[in-house]
């Protein structure tokens, strides 16, 4: 369990030289701040019958307090053991509805006070939505009543979360099936002040297990029993009236799933031994069939303890996997089993089976399809049509196949065979609807399936919807989106005899709202939402996607902000330059010069990028390409120092020859892999006056089996994990860095450590180095009083070492 601390930033003064300051939080300037500080829009979720619309409310940033709960790290998840809920969630604060036909919105009645709200749910029949509420001592099962906007609290505050949402509608519409605390609870165990019995011991048996570095793991057999005490819960079937009975004694229920037709339950329960080198999710489990009364009626599946997997990203376990229900049929499971024993480096000429097995499951489960690639998902639409997807990750091959669910020797028709990275080739992605079960199949009309695609060009971007008639498999162009000052979201075909589609507009200065637009009656639009523009102050600020080429041909590009009063005709002032940029792997060149930018996107400013700078006199280059390319048998990460130094310099190429920049002024930041980019291009080219990296990982040999996208283990190319690790040189680096990470980084491979050991290289060494650690922090920042002392300490960075 964690306490709060008293914050420290560690660092070197910009001005002294004391190693530490106590810095108290701080704010940034008032240009930032008041783009910073703003009131975020509801989330919007509308029913099927397009008759309502729930409005989410939360506040835009999270409180010091709302990090400083009680947590336990176990098993990869992160825990609040008082309230058994996640110690991560994101809160709703307040709901409301509203009928898509009318303007005003219904505030939600009833709702607890305080409210702390997730995991919100539609019934079946969408006339109730159900949610949880958290209070402080634990979560509540909340109702609301559709019609009349009311809701009712069902059960105290003894729900068990721990697990992700702890409730599932039943398909009657009046029942949930919940996850409690079981009645005799184990207390949980602090043995802080207790002295160790004996060592804590792992063994190998010769075995190969080249696991990724997890965090949060248990570590001994004190968090194996907290673990169990904390995702033990006990099922009981509750109605909306607050009824419950007990359906499922104590267990760890990890998956609950009905069938379509609600005559059968899938149990998912996690089993022992746990591990202490992989999370839950590799932790053995057992699936057992049940109808809804309780009684068993088979299992299903048992998956081993997974701690052995073979090498790549292609790989994948032994055994049953992706076991779920047919979505058009009453009770019928599907699931997929490897033809390689999951390892991508047997040859072999289908890699996965896919089966089907029919309720009661007394017969035995049929083969449905074979795939030449590593599965990669079903969408099943009725007897005759099912779409299967696979792919290949070292090739980026992907595939998309129209097969007979009825007619299993009818040969498979390829519909699609790609490069994924390929965007300009994508055909887009197939429209679902709702059938008869309430569940998502492939729409089908008159033998017609449907396509939206984003609509990445050359030329720009312009979405699509396509008809693809599943008997002849040919394809009419039914709308493309003409914007050239707007950008529009294709979100769903909403009623396809009619041709309405739920789409989503911005612009560069208008915010995103949602509309209904007619593509049989000429084009017609009817605005659903109409939220208003929170950043005023940057609403004329210049944006364009400017394009340009490194030297060896690749085409790159980025989004460049200027300022809103820059004369870009007369050019006299040359203005900083800032480029925020994270670094992507491709197989080959064409892919890698496509561009998904587009400048009509609405302008958001947020932590995660340097457009708050803009307000300041800066030039920015937002989301610059940086490819790094392996074609062939080369793998991307060979060259990865001279990519990454090639991409800086088109970059800065190409904003100096539009007239704008002093190139002696430019800075360079990313975040996680773009804080490794930025350590490594400071340290090997001279481009740079400063650089921010955050939340990075800078000694490879700490992540020895893989990163990134990296699948090769530091001892098949030890040369490639040492030459691109910036610790092994922190020697040569000599440029201003500001290193920023979270003192709770969760993510695999970026422990907090790796800032704090190459905080302390560079400062040995001489390097004009400052680190800050913000407090409670996770991989990505939420609390306010932090992420305002991130933008003051990078402006105050800049300021000092790059605009003056």
């Amino acid at each position: 369990m964690k306490k709060l601390l008293t914050f420290l930033f560690l660092g070197m003064s910009f001005s002294a030289v004391k190693a530490q300051e106590n810095v108290t939080y701080q704010k940034p300037p008032k240009e930032i701040l008041e783009l910073a500080d703003y009131q975020r829009a509801p989330s919007v979720n509308m029913d099927s019958k397009k008759e309502y619309l729930l409005l989410s409310y939360r506040n835009t940033y999270k409180t010091l307090d709302d990090l400083n709960q009680e947590e336990m790290r176990l098993g990869g998840l992160r825990i609040n053991p008082i309230t058994n809920i996640s110690s991560t969630v994101t809160y709703i604060n307040n709901l409301k509805l509203r009928k898509v036909k009318d303007k005003n919105e219904i505030q939600v009645k009833g709702l607890p006070e305080n409210a702390r709200i997730t995991n919100v749910s539609w019934s079946p029949n969408e006339k109730k939505i159900a949610f949880t509420n958290t209070t402080n001592s634990g979560v509540e099962l909340w109702i609301i009543d559709v019609v009349s906007a009311t809701a009712n609290k069902i059960t105290s505050d003894n729900l068990n979360a721990n697990l992700g949402s702890p409730f599932n509608w039943m398909n009657d519409n009046e029942t949930l099936l919940v996850k409690l605390l079981p009645k005799n609870r184990k207390a949980l165990i602090d043995d802080k002040k207790s002295l160790p019995k004996g060592p804590t011991v792992s063994t190998a048996d010769g075995s190969k297990s080249q696991n990724r570095t997890f965090q949060d793991l248990l570590k001994n057999k004190t968090d194996e029993a907290n673990f169990e005490s904390l995702v033990t819960s006990e099922l009981y079937k509750i109605s909306i009236s607050g009824k419950s009975e007990l359906f499922k004694a104590a267990d760890i229920y990890a998956g609950e799933s009905f069938s379509p037709d609600g005559k059968y339950l899938m149990l998912t329960t996690i089993q022992k031994p746990f591990s202490y080198i992989v999370p839950l999710s590799r932790f053995p489990q057992k699936t057992t069939i049940y109808d809804v009364s309780g009684k068993e009626i088979k299992t299903v599946n048992e998956v081993p303890l997974n701690e052995i997997m073979p090498k790549g990203f292609s790989s994948v376990r032994k055994g049953k996997r992706n076991m779920g229900w047919r979505a058009d049929k009453a009770a019928t499971l599907s699931y997929v089993e490897a033809l390689d024993e999951g390892d991508q480096a047997k040859a072999v000429p289908f890699r996965d089976e896919i089966f089907v097995w029919e309720a009661p499951f007394t017969n035995a489960a049929t083969s449905f399809f074979k795939t030449k690639q590593r599965y990669g998902g079903i969408m099943w639409g009725n007897d005759n049509y099912a779409i299967v997807y696979d792919s290949w990750y070292d090739t980026r091959n992907s595939k998309t196949y129209l097969v007979n669910p009825s007619n299993t020797s009818a040969e498979a028709k390829i519909i699609s065979d790609r490069n994924s990275q390929d965007i300009y080739s994508d055909p887009g992605d197939f429209e679902t609807k709702r059938n008869e079960f309430n569940k998502y199949v492939l729409a089908i009309e008159n033998d017609n399936a449907y396509l939206i695609g984003n609509g990445f060009t050359k030329n720009g971007q312009f979405p699509f919807i396509d008809e693809f008639n599943l008997k002849t498999q040919k394809t009419k162009r039914l709308y493309t989106s003409t914007y050239t000052d707007k950008k529009e979201d294709l979100l769903s075909v909403e009623d396809f005899k009619k041709g309405e589609v739920l789409v989503m507009i911005q612009s560069k200065n208008e915010y995103p709202n949602y509309f209904m637009r007619n593509i049989k009656s000429k084009n017609s639009l009817t605005q659903i939402t109409a939220f208003a523009n929170p950043f005023v102050s940057i609403k004329n600020v210049y944006k364009e996607v400017i394009k340009y080429k490194r030297k060896d041909g690749v085409e790159l590009s980025g989004t460049l902000y200027l300022p809103a009063n820059y004369d870009r005709t007369a050019k006299k002032e040359k203005l900083p330059l800032l480029i925020w940029a994270y670094p992507a792997e491709f197989k080959d060149k064409n892919s890698a010069g496509q561009s998904d930018k587009n400048p009509n996107e609405f302008t958001f400013p947020n932590y995660g990028s340097f457009v708050y700078w803009v307000t300041k006199g800066y030039a920015v280059l937002d989301d610059a390409s940086f490819p790094i390319i392996g074609e062939g048998t080369t793998e991307p990460n060979d060259t990865f120092i001279p990519q990454l130094v090639s991409n800086a310099e088109a970059a800065i190429d190409a904003v100096d020859k539009l007239g704008f920049i002093n190139r002696k002024k430019v800075a360079v930041g990313g975040h996680s892999y773009g804080a490794f980019m930025t350590a490594n291009l400071l340290t090997h080219s001279n481009l740079f006056a400063c650089g921010i990296a955050r939340s990075g990982a800078y000694n490879r040999t700490l992540t020895p089996f893989g990163f990134q996208s990296e699948q090769r283990n530091f001892w098949d190319v030890p040369e490639v994990y040492a030459g691109m690790s910036p610790f092994n040189t922190a020697d040569k680096m000599k440029t201003p860095l500001l290193l920023v990470h979270g003192d709770a980084d969760n993510n695999p491979g970026t422990f907090t450590l790796q800032s704090e050991r190459y905080f302390q290289a560079l400062k040995g060494l001489g390097a004009p180095v400052r680190l800050v650690l913000l407090p409670k922090e996770a991989h990505g920042y939420a609390a306010k009083d932090n992420i305002l002392h991130l933008l003051w300490e990078q402006d105050q960075f800049l300021e000092k070492y790059l605009k003056n």
